[in-house]
């Protein structure tokens, strides 16, 4: 039998989702058995799924030990230097820029183990972020139950740019509100092939994606099982030279590789996109990876425990976004001055 008294991170979620994220190896049925069972109690006394946890409540469970998996250590978070380039940091958040060719966490690689038996996907964007924050002493694995530092919003591999970390689970359901009523404004710049047909846009398509290639169809019409997609764009400039815009854009929705695949569906495909590109072209411009960053993002007003942030706006250092220089820099300087 293993005990967990319910500590504030813990606390204002549900007994069932509580047991998911402490009991990673539980499957579902088993769980809302042995909740049904009295297997898995609340106080010593029989609890239902939904029931909701306060600070101070002890969950007792009478699982095999076989699926409890072993949490990361402090220690473990002590042995790596971590690399975070911290744009934004306060006591309830931290905003990172991502570079190009990292992970944002674990699940999004192969999973493979490298020479050093080390797994690639511990490379990760939270997991450096994890061991900055214990090292700082903010963070405390071997005192929590459920939670840890979590990312609110996620990009590609290989797009780099802005992502938001929680510090603690009432931020990280604050920002994830946030984020669903559109209270958080993310924007992008990409440099794409062609020029776009006109200087500015907003684009309606129909998004499909093929979870077996892990790429999506765009159209022009509804079709069945298609969900809308809204894209808006401002043209920046245009490199004669190369053949190249500078874009900036900004996302109405948000469906997988919405941005890439969208501008190569109007003939503007992104530099560096091996999925939606034209890679072998690029990578003689010096592109492997597509050219696309999330460069700012701005917080709308809300109410709630995170209004300091009301009205603030956030932009990258504009000397890590690498596709700039195929651009005059009297072009896009302005869109850093926040």
């Amino acid at each position: 039998m293993r005990e967990f008294k319910i500590n504030k991170n813990d606390a204002g979620q549900r007994l069932d989702k509580f047991v998911q994220k402490t009991v990673k190896g539980i499957p579902l049925s088993l769980m809302y058995k042995a909740i049904r069972l009295k297997k898995i109690k609340v106080n010593r006394k029989r609890a239902d799924q939904k029931q909701m946890l306060l600070e101070g409540d002890v969950v007792q469970m009478f699982l095999s030990e076989d699926l409890f998996s072993d949490k990361i250590s402090s220690n473990e978070l002590f042995t790596i230097r971590p690399e975070v380039n911290i744009v934004y940091e306060d006591e309830k958040i931290l905003i990172a820029n991502k570079p190009t060719g990292v992970l944002v966490h674990s699940g999004d690689g192969d999973g493979k183990v490298s020479g050093d038996g080390n797994a690639n996907d511990r490379n990760t964007l939270i997991y450096h972020i994890q061991a900055y924050l214990a090292q700082k002493g903010e963070y405390k694995p071997d005192e929590e139950n459920s939670f840890a530092p979590a990312l609110c919003n996620r990009i590609d591999r290989n797009t780099c740019g802005m992502v938001i970390s929680a510090k603690d689970a009432e931020a990280l359901r604050e920002i994830n509100e946030r984020i669903r009523e559109n209270y958080i404004t993310k924007k992008y710049l990409c440099a794409v092939h062609d020029k776009p047909p006109r200087a500015n846009d907003t684009l309606v398509a129909f998004h499909i994606k093929d979870s077996r290639t892990n790429l999506v169809r765009i159209y022009d019409r509804e079709v069945r099982g298609a969900k809308e997609i809204v894209t808006k764009y401002k043209v920046i400039d245009y490199n004669k030279k190369i053949n190249a815009s500078l874009l900036e854009i900004e996302l109405v929705t948000g469906r997988t590789h919405q941005i890439r695949a969208h501008l190569s569906f109007i003939g503007c495909p992104l530099l560096g996109d091996g999925k939606y590109g034209q890679i072998e072209k690029d990578k003689k411009l010096g592109y492997k990876y597509q050219a696309l960053c999330a460069y700012k993002l701005r917080f709308e007003s809300t109410n709630d425990q995170l209004s300091y942030l009301n009205n603030k706006t956030l932009v990258v250092d504009r000397d890590t976004v690498y596709f700039l220089k195929e651009f005059r820099e009297d072009s896009y300087s302005h869109l850093f001055d926040e």
